[in-house]
């Protein structure tokens, strides 16, 4: 079981959390055209996710905001 913090506080998750590079498992997501996507949409591309718990949070606002600043401009976005 993986841990992670929630402020100052530890919090156990379910399952474990991936090692950096290694291949996604298959999901399925509603893109923002409201159309869905899976993993093999993207193939060929470097794929980039930023999951959050709530958007209605502020830091989780804030951060959404900040990531869609850096990616701003780039090839490839869906």
């Amino acid at each position: 079981m993986a841990t992670t913090l929630f402020g100052d506080t530890p919090v156990n998750l379910i399952g474990e959390l991936p090692a950096v590079g290694t291949k996604a498992p298959d999901f399925l997501l509603v893109a923002a055209d409201l159309s869905r996507k899976s993993l093999s949409d993207f193939a060929g591309k470097t794929v980039v996710m930023s999951i959050f718990p709530s958007i209605e949070t502020g830091v989780c606002a804030t951060s959404t905001l900040a990531f869609a600043e850096r990616v701003k401009g780039k090839d490839n976005l869906a």
